[in-house]
């Protein structure tokens, strides 16, 4: 059987390890208002920012190239469902820490994050190119294009926070001791996020990459300082 990494660890009676899932389910209500009321709050801060900052960037608008890989890529109305759904996935991560403390830190961790994006997109405003697709032949696309303008292009947020709650999601998964496919269900669904940005056009390759690169530096310096933070609590005040 396989052993949960170093974390939260539900023990049931007879001193065994509770099941991955049992796990999972008792951390979910914990702190559930401060989990509930602080993602809400969150977002509605960052559509607030992300929004201001489209309509109001420093300078003109730099339109991102077409490359290979966007050649490459077909245009696939049916891939909204899955960039919608990211809201889902950035919203379930919280869901699943034990304490105020881990939440706050990968609270923080987040928010630096779309900081930087947000920094870049203020000081140098980047757009997508336009696609030569009739929007109103896809009603769902075209009202998204509609609502969100082709602007703060690079970094692709969308991917980088797509990436950033893979990689967190992967190390709760691990310390609750998941099994493979639940893993594997994990990526899946970051990987059909990431995709789905150059599916609908919403992005090209080139706000792929950089986001691709912000949400993996943001994951692996935050679970840096996470796992020290960890130890750190973890040390005896005073040795026998």
């Amino acid at each position: 059987m396989q052993q949960p990494l170093r974390g939260v660890r539900a023990v049931i009676d007879s001193g065994q390890t509770a099941p991955w899932y049992r796990q999972a389910a008792e951390v979910i209500f914990k702190h559930l208002y401060l989990k509930s009321i602080g993602t809400t709050v969150f977002i509605s801060v960052f559509f607030g920012a992300y929004f201001y900052l489209l309509n109001n960037p420093a300078y003109s608008a730099t339109v991102m190239p077409v490359t290979g890989l966007d050649r490459l890529i077909g245009f696939e109305p049916l891939a909204l469902p899955v960039y919608l759904s990211l809201w889902v996935y950035v919203s379930l991560l919280p869901a699943f820490f034990s304490t105020r403390r881990e939440l706050y830190r990968y609270g923080l961790a987040m928010a630096m994050m779309c900081m930087v994006g947000l920094f870049i997109f203020y000081f140098w405003p980047t757009a997508a190119p336009a696609a030569d697709i009739n929007w109103a032949l896809y009603p769902g696309v075209d009202f998204l294009k509609r609502m969100d303008a082709s602007g703060n292009a690079l970094p692709s947020l969308h991917v980088a926070t797509a990436l950033f709650s893979g990689v967190w999601l992967h190390h709760l998964l691990r310390r609750f001791g998941g099994p493979l496919w639940i893993r594997l269900l994990n990526w899946t669904w970051c990987i059909g996020i990431i995709y789905s940005t150059l599916a609908i056009r919403q992005h090209v390759a080139v706000d792929v990459g950089a986001g691709l690169v912000l949400g993996g530096l943001a994951a692996w310096l935050s679970l840096r300082r996470h796992g020290h933070a960890e130890v750190a609590d973890e040390v005896p005040s005073s040795s026998h």
